[in-house]
């Protein structure tokens, strides 16, 4: 059985105990668009200014945060993370970021899907919400999810301009800008993490031990 046969039989049985029609009638089907098409939002916290709000939370995820004045600064302020950590100074980018005068930075970045023993991946993202301090990315041809799911460190370059307040405001963008959802659609929380062993959190169990986000203000 398929995920969307599992689903239908699953929302099957719940209507028959509800003692309804095994499937939608004409009319309920046409509520549900509408109520769909209406985006109703719940209660939301007022967040004054984006970036600030963006920054704590993601500080409290353990997400490294810089600033930059220009998409220009953004290499040379990641090789300045990397060194600082001592981490490897070289791994793989997106092809969006390619313009970018890494190799002036002493960084040796290429832009294709990772491999095994790419150990740095750095990535643009679709926005990101201040809220949560969530990332959230789109794949897409010339930028693969892999990219910061399976390195060990995730750079983020987040422009200024596309951090949102809430995750409906991304979803929002979504739908404004795309139209319809990419293939894969991840929303980045900090650090890959896990508490399944004697409830002690362990970083890097599913993903990047390290989570660094260069926000940048000309943008």
């Amino acid at each position: 059985m398929n995920t969307d046969s599992a689903r239908a039989a699953i929302l099957a049985q719940i209507r028959a105990r509800q003692g309804r029609p095994a499937a939608l009638h004409d009319m309920e089907a046409a509520d549900a668009e509408v109520d769909i098409g209406r985006h109703v939002r719940g209660p939301q916290p007022t967040i004054a200014d984006r970036i600030a709000g963006f920054t704590t939370q993601a500080l409290a995820l353990q997400t490294s945060v810089a600033r930059v004045a220009s998409a220009q600064d953004v290499p040379s302020s990641v090789a300045a993370y990397l060194r600082e950590q001592s981490l490897p100074l070289q791994g793989v980018a997106w092809g969006t970021l390619a313009e970018l005068p890494w190799t002036q930075a002493g960084l040796a970045l290429e832009c294709r899907p990772p491999r095994d023993e790419d150990k740095l991946g750095v990535t643009g993202c679709f926005c990101a919400v201040a809220e949560t301090g969530s990332l959230v990315l789109a794949s897409s041809p010339a930028t693969p999810s892999s990219t910061h799911l399976l390195p060990e460190t995730h750079v983020a370059v987040v422009p200024a301009s596309r951090i949102v307040p809430a995750l409906e405001d991304a979803y929002a963008l979504l739908r404004a800008e795309l139209g319809e959802l990419p293939r894969a659609l991840s929303t980045v929380s900090g650090p890959s993490r896990t508490g399944d062993i004697e409830q002690t959190i362990v970083l890097g169990a599913h993903g990047p031990y390290r989570v660094h986000v260069v926000i940048v203000d000309g943008t």
